[in-house]
């Protein structure tokens, strides 16, 4: 019976302990991104920031998606990207958890995904929790907002500039403040 990577395991929300003899990997996933993201960060070519970015992924980036770097990611392999998707400059995203940006999603500068977070308690603190963020169609999440781990951006809807966003948001909504709460529906 083969046993699961430490980021399968990460995939599937485990908390991971610090003392986790796969720990290490981590940390050399992360560093073999940064060289790709190096290569990223300096480049002008939309084509080339977009082949990078499949390489980092380890998934086809489309045509239809573009990014303004500096895009910052920790690992990568756990980013899923659809089409028609801008992100723009100075953007954070920490993918252990998992990633997944839908169609026609908008990204403005300075926001954060952060699918990890250590737990409260003092004696376990530097253990790894993590949860998938999934942000659906047509989003358009604003400058400096920050996602936090687990958390769903409904189809449609707005995540203000600056907010910070730790439980689901519904569908056709905006919302906003810290902890953000929905200010208005969407109607169409």
């Amino acid at each position: 019976m083969k046993t699961k990577s430490i980021f399968e395991r990460l995939r599937e929300g485990e908390t991971i302990n610090a003392n986790d003899p796969e720990g290490c990997k981590l940390r050399e996933a992360s560093f073999e991104t940064k060289k790709l993201l190096i290569q990223m960060n300096n480049s002008s070519s939309p084509s080339e920031v977009r082949d990078l970015l499949s390489k980092i992924t380890g998934s086809e980036i489309d045509n239809s998606v573009d990014v303004f770097t500096p895009l910052y990611i920790n690992y990568g392999k756990h980013t899923k990207i659809g089409k028609n998707v801008f992100i723009n400059f100075d953007c954070t995203f920490l993918d252990l958890g998992g990633i997944t940006i839908e169609d026609n999603v908008l990204i403005a500068p300075k926001v954060s995904l952060l699918s990890e977070g250590h737990p409260v308690s003092p004696e376990s603190r530097h253990s790894l929790m993590v949860g998938h963020i999934h942000i659906k169609k047509n989003a358009w999440i604003g400058a400096g907002a920050t996602i936090l781990q687990g958390v769903t951006i409904g189809e449609n809807s707005i995540v203000a500039a600056g907010a910070v966003v730790s439980t689901n948001v519904p569908d056709n909504t905006i919302v906003g403040g810290i902890p953000a709460k929905v200010i208005k529906e969407i109607k169409e």
